[in-house]
């Protein structure tokens, strides 16, 4: 298996949270995780393949340790590298931008050069817009802890299992 490196905010609980499930998922032996507050471009450049998350702030930004981040990221060459992006959102607090770190986070990997990996189907979701969308899919896996926690552990799962597959 490729060497994968799982990049988020090791003190946002949700994400974490989140995270930590995915780790259990993969395998602690077969995904190293990346504090995202210390990370910098060396960090991604040691991965071919990389799972990002992060939650979705006020209307629709970054959180704080991305957006630090982000003019480094974009000048990256990212090229024959995969990247799987998952997040959380609020749907009904927010549903004018459930999920917008998402997206965002994809646009930057994907400027990149990486190849986005991980769809999944909006579906069951109600919400009004989403930069994570692409047509009528994600573009990583969503999770709304606050409306449908219920749901979580199972959508990272049957995640998990698309990524690897796709990671090959």
């Amino acid at each position: 298996m490729k060497k994968i490196g799982l990049f988020y905010a090791t003190k946002a609980e949700k994400t974490s949270w989140v995270a930590e499930k995915i780790q259990q998922e993969f395998g602690e032996d077969k995904i190293e995780v990346v504090p995202i507050e210390q990370a910098w471009e060396n960090d991604f450049a040691a991965y071919d393949c990389f799972i990002v998350g992060a939650s979705t702030w006020f209307d629709g930004e970054l959180p704080t340790y991305w957006d630090e981040l982000l003019p480094e990221l974009r000048t990256m060459d990212l090229n024959g590298k995969k990247v799987a992006v998952f997040g959380l959102g609020d749907q009904i607090r927010y549903p004018e931008n459930f999920a917008d770190g998402i997206g965002l986070l994809a646009e930057v990997f994907e400027g990149d050069g990486a190849t986005l990996v991980g769809f999944t189907s909006s579906e069951g979701y109600t919400f009004e817009r989403s930069k994570a969308l692409r047509g009528d899919h994600w573009c990583g896996l969503v999770i709304d802890l606050d409306n449908q926690s219920e749901q979580a552990k199972k959508k990272i799962k049957d995640w998990c299992e698309q990524v690897k597959k796709e990671f090959k």
